[in-house]
């Protein structure tokens, strides 16, 4: 599957899972020194290959016919300092919500270690307006060793090594704000600690083993 296919078809699944709405949202995936984007003001679900801008590292349009997604200067931002190779922004419900009304989302569940970062929080970067070289420096700084990060009263970003990775990690981001809101809704969400996240990654570095029959 080329790079823009793979655009359209996660695309697709971002408007059918309920992370976007409207024209909102965008994604990206590099190959060496191109990146294929979704284009400005076009809904993700009613993609095609063409549609979608392929541009070089210094955002110059190398394909396409339609501008790159307003967002593009963030998605570079994040190539240029990190190793991934496929980035998501999305507008979710959730996620939207804990980027509108907290600075972190904490650790209320052991899968937010798979985000990366030890300490399983997820940050909030600072707003900035959107499309701006500003918002993508408070991204890139919220985004420091790990794979996911929100933007303040704006959504949330995520990066892969595949443009599958990326999107699973969205997935994940969403259900970990969802979880979060409705916790709040019943009760104040216990938090993990430390010490039982240290306990997390050291059973999953040197699982048991089990007697043999």
């Amino acid at each position: 599957m080329s790079l823009r296919e793979q655009l359209c078809e996660y695309g697709r699944r971002a408007v059918e899972l309920g992370l976007v709405i409207g024209t909102s949202g965008n994604l990206s995936v590099r190959d060496a020194d191109r990146v294929a984007v979704t284009p400005s003001g076009a809904a993700l679900d009613r993609l095609t290959p063409e549609m979608c801008p392929i541009v070089d590292m210094a955002g110059r349009l190398v394909a396409g016919d339609l501008r790159p997604s307003s967002e593009t200067p963030m998605h570079l931002a994040i190539y240029e300092t990190t190793d991934a190779r496929a980035v998501v922004h999305t507008h979710s419900v959730f996620g939207t919500v804990v980027a509108t009304t907290m600075a972190e989302l904490p650790p209320v569940h052991y899968n937010a270690l798979m985000l990366g970062g030890m300490d399983g929080v997820v940050k909030v970067a600072e707003y900035a307006t959107y499309g701006t070289p500003e918002l993508a420096a408070n991204v890139r700084a919220a985004l420091e060793g790990r794979r996911a990060a929100l933007m303040a009263n704006h959504g949330g970003v995520t990066v892969g090594a595949t443009l599958e990775e990326a999107f699973e990690a969205t997935r994940l981001l969403e259900w970990l704000c969802e979880v979060y809101v409705r916790g709040l809704g019943v009760g104040r969400p216990a938090i993990l600690t430390k010490e039982q996240l240290a306990a997390v990654v050291e059973r999953t570095l040197n699982p048991p083993d089990f007697p043999r029959l």
